[in-house]
Parts: C-alpha cells; sequence; structure tokens
C-alpha cells in the first residue's frame, strides 16, 4: 500500500516548484486548509470544479451496541462529510477519455 500525501508533503511539492520561502508556503497552505473547513462548516458543501465535491450532512441518532460488552447503545446524532469526484477526474482515474456534453 503507498504512503498518503501529508500536509508536508504538499508543502515540500509546492516548495520545490515555486521560489518562495517554505515558511511563507506553509502559511498558504494553512490558509488554504481553513477556507475549506470554513466553507464545509458554513455551507455543508465545497466544489473545486475538475476534481469534485466535498459535502456534510448530519446524521440522525441511531441504536448501535458495544461489541465489548454486547450493550445497547443510543449512537448521537453527528455530521458526516462525504467527498464525490467530478466525472473529468473519474474518467481520468479511470484512464478514460471526459465527453463534455
Amino acid at each position: 500500500m503507498n504512503r498518503a500525501l501529508t500536509k508536508a508533503d504538499i508543502v515540500e511539492a509546492i516548495y520545490e516548484k515555486t521560489e518562495q520561502n517554505r515558511a511563507d508556503v506553509k502559511n498558504t497552505v494553512e490558509i488554504l486548509l481553513g477556507l475549506m473547513k470554513k466553507a464545509i462548516k458554513e455551507d455543508s458543501a465545497l466544489l473545486i470544479s475538475g476534481f469534485g465535491k466535498f459535502e456534510a450532512y448530519g446524521k440522525d441518532a441511531r441504536k448501535g451496541r458495544n461489541p465489548q460488552t454486547d450493550e445497547a447503545i443510543t449512537l448521537p446524532p453527528r455530521k458526516v462529510v462525504v467527498f464525490r469526484l467530478s466525472r473529468k477526474f473519474r474518467a481520468e482515474l479511470n484512464g478514460e477519455e471526459f465527453d463534455e456534453e
């Protein structure tokens, strides 16, 4: 299994491709991630054209059980985030041609 791309990897890749110093690149990446988080929290969605869409939605409370004790419990309501690939990126990922209709 391949290693996951980390924030430090992103900073390093941008640093190598630009003439900015690492501190500026790291600050820019932090600002970008902050904007992304804010959009998902406030708007419940973040759309990046050609890449995909992050969407947050609420899940209701539900019944569950503790696997160690087999005790029935109620899991509280929560928010989850899902990511949906854009059609263009999905086609690229699968080595297919993308037709814009």
